[in-house]
C-alpha cells in the first residue's frame, strides 16, 4: 500500500488545487505526493509542498489532519492501479505568503518529460463542483468555514463502484 500526504492550503476562503489538463478531460488535486520509504509524514508533506508551491514550513501554520481517504479504484493505463491511503491535512497562509508561491507545477513523467499542473485557488464553497481526487469537494464545500471542525477525519473507501477516474 503506498500513502499520499496532501494539503487543503487555505489563504482566506480560497484553497490551493492543482488543475490537471489532459486530453479528453481535466481534474483536480490537493497538493502533496507519495511517501518515500522510511519518511516521516510530516516530513513528506513539507517535502512535497515545497517542491509543489514552494511552501516552506516557517510559511504556515501547523498542519491539521482533516480527512483519511482509503483508494482503490481502477485507474486508467498500463500500470496497476495501487491501493494508497491519502492523508489530507489543512494548512493557512497569508495573502503575503500566497504571492510568492508557485503558479505551476511540474510532475517528471517516466520518459523524462514533465506534466504541467496549474496552481489555481478556488473559493472552498465552490471545490464541490470540481472533478477533484480524492473526492472530497462536497465535504470541503459544505464546511462552515475554512477553519470549521471536523469531528470524523475517517473516510469511507473510494471504489469502482462509487468514482470513475478522468
Amino acid at each position: 500500500m503506498k500513502i499520499r500526504v496532501g494539503a487543503l492550503v487555505f489563504c482566506g476562503e480560497e484553497v490551493a488545487l492543482i488543475r490537471r489538463d489532459r486530453p479528453g478531460s481535466v481534474h483536480y488535486t490537493p497538493p502533496g505526493g507519495n511517501v518515500e520509504p522510511g519518511e516521516d509524514l510530516l516530513v513528506a508533506l513539507w517535502r512535497e509542498l515545497g517542491e509543489e508551491l514552494w511552501l516552506g514550513e516557517g510559511q504556515a501554520g501547523a498542519p491539521e489532519l482533516l480527512w483519511v481517504v482509503d483508494q482503490r479504484v481502477t485507474r486508467p493505463g498500463p500500470t496497476p492501479s495501487p491501493r494508497k491511503l491519502h492523508l489530507l491535512y489543512r494548512l493557512h497562509v497569508s495573502e503575503a505568503v500566497r504571492e510568492v508561491l508557485a503558479v505551476e507545477e511540474y510532475d517528471e513523467q517516466r520518459d523524462g518529460g514533465f506534466e504541467v499542473g496549474v496552481v489555481e485557488w478556488v473559493d472552498f464553497r465552490a471545490v464541490g463542483a470540481l472533478p477533484l481526487f480524492p473526492p472530497v469537494g462536497a465535504a470541503l464545500a459544505a464546511l462552515s468555514s475554512p477553519r470549521a471542525v471536523v469531528a470524523d477525519a475517517g473516510w469511507g473507501a473510494v471504489t469502482d463502484d462509487d468514482y470513475v477516474w478522468v
